[in-house]
C-alpha cells in the first residue's frame, strides 16, 4: 500500500490497514444480520415516502452518497449534517429519520436525541450495540464493533452495506453490490500515488457518486493534514476550476450513469489545466487521455460504490503515508467527537 519499510510503519497506519483488511467480510455480515431491521425501516419509508438522513463527518457523506439511490426508488431523500439540524432544523414530521453514527456517541447525535427527536419513525445505523444511539432508537448494528483507526474506512463500507439491506427490503436487487464487495480489487495504486507526488491540495468529484467523493475527500484531509475539497462535478465547473494546476490533484468517481460523459469531459478539462487526474471508473467507457484511470468492472448504483471504494481508500492511505510520518495519528481531533 505504500513504500515505507515495515519497521518504520506508524501504528496509526497499521491500525487503518487492519480495519481495511476485514471490511469486506464485516460488510457482508452486516448486510445479512441487518435484514430484519432493514425490513422495519423499509416499511416506515413505504409509509412516509420521505427520508431524512442525519450524521456528521463520514456518516453524513454516506447519507449524501445514498440520496440518489433512495430517490430512484421513489423516496424523497435528503442528507443533512446533524450540526445543521440542531441550528436550522428540517421538519421531521412525516419523514422517516435515519441517524448514522459509527460510535453511536457523537455529541450532536446525543443532543438531538435528548432535545428534539420525535418518538416515531426514527432509526439508527451504528457499529456499537451498547452505544447511546443503539439504546435509544431501533438500530442496524454493524459487524465487528467500533472502528478504532483514525479516518473512516471499514465504517464507511459497513454503513453502505447497511443501507444496501434497506434498499433490498424496498425492492432493489442487492446481488450486483454484494458481488462487488466479494470481488474487491487489490490492484496497485502506485501509479496514482506517483502522479500526486507534487500535489498539496486534492479535489474529489463525481456526479452520481458525489457522496463517495465527499467521503474520500474527508479521509484525504484527515490523513494528509492538507486541504481536500469535495465538489460535485457541476459545482466544480462553476468557478472553482480556477484553482486547478500542477499542485491540485483531481480524484474522479464514475459509475455506469447517464452523466458519465460529463465526468469524462471534466477529466479532460482538468488535464488540460495541468492538474494530475486519477479516475475510479465503473462506467465501461474508455479512459481519458492523460489521466491515471482504474477501469473497474462496469457497474451502476451501489455496485459501483463497492467497486471503487477499496481502491480509493488504498490510494488515500498510500498518498497520506508518503507525506505524513505519523499518518493515522490525529493531532487535533478524536475518533469519537463528543463535543460540538
Amino acid at each position: 500500500m505504500n513504500d515505507m519499510a515495515a519497521s518504520h510503519r506508524p501504528e496509526g497506519l497499521l491500525a487503518i490497514e487492519r480495519e481495511m483488511a476485514r471490511q469486506a467480510g464485516d460488510a457482508l455480515a452486516s448486510f445479512e444480520a441487518g435484514r430484519a431491521r432493514a425490513g422495519e425501516i423499509a416499511a416506515s419509508l413505504q409509509a412516509t415516502g420521505r427520508l431524512l438522513m442525519l450524521g456528521m463527518g463520514g456518516s453524513h457523506a454516506v447519507g449524501r452518497a445514498l440520496e440518489p439511490f433512495y430517490r430512484d426508488l421513489g423516496i424523497e431523500a435528503f442528507a443533512v449534517p446533524m450540526s445543521e439540524q440542531l441550528v436550522s432544523p428540517v421538519r421531521v414530521e412525516g419523514r422517516t429519520v435515519l441517524l448514522t453514527s459509527q460510535s453511536g456517541e457523537s455529541g450532536e447525535v446525543i443532543r438531538w436525541l435528548e432535545d428534539a427527536a420525535p418518538r416515531d419513525a426514527v432509526f439508527g445505523l451504528t457499529l456499537e450495540q451498547d452505544s447511546s444511539l443503539a439504546r435509544r432508537v431501533p438500530c442496524l448494528v454493524g459487524a465487528g464493533g467500533t472502528e478504532r483507526a483514525f479516518a473512516a474506512t471499514r465504517s464507511l463500507t459497513i454503513s453502505f452495506a447497511q443501507h444496501l439491506a434497506i434498499l433490498a427490503a424496498l425492492g432493489a436487487d442487492p446481488a450486483p453490490a454484494l458481488a462487488a464487495i466479494e470481488a474487491a480489487s487489490d490492484a496497485s495504486v502506485a501509479s496514482a500515488v506517483d502522479a500526486f507526488a507534487g500535489v498539496d491540495t486534492v479535489v474529489a468529484s463525481g456526479r452520481l457518486l458525489r457522496g463517495l467523493a465527499e467521503a474520500i475527500a474527508l479521509g484525504f484531509t484527515e490523513l494528509t493534514r492538507e486541504p481536500a475539497y469535495a465538489l460535485e462535478g457541476g459545482q466544480l465547473r462553476h468557478g472553482p476550476m480556477e484553482m486547478l494546476g500542477s499542485r491540485v490533484g483531481l480524484v474522479q468517481f464514475c459509475a455506469d450513469e447517464t452523466a458519465a460523459d460529463l465526468v469524462r469531459s471534466l477529466s479532460a478539462a482538468t488535464v488540460e489545466a495541468g492538474s494530475p487526474v486519477v479516475v475510479f471508473d465503473a462506467s465501461g467507457g474508455e479512459p481519458v487521455a492523460g489521466t491515471i484511470t482504474f477501469s473497474l468492472p462496469q457497474a451502476a448504483g451501489m455496485a459501483a460504490i463497492f467497486a471503487a471504494l477499496p481502491l480509493a481508500q488504498g490510494f488515500m492511505v498510500a498518498h497520506a503515508a508518503r507525506r505524513v510520518p505519523d499518518v493515522g495519528t490525529p493531532r487535533r481531533s478524536r475518533k469519537i467527537t463528543g463535543i460540538e
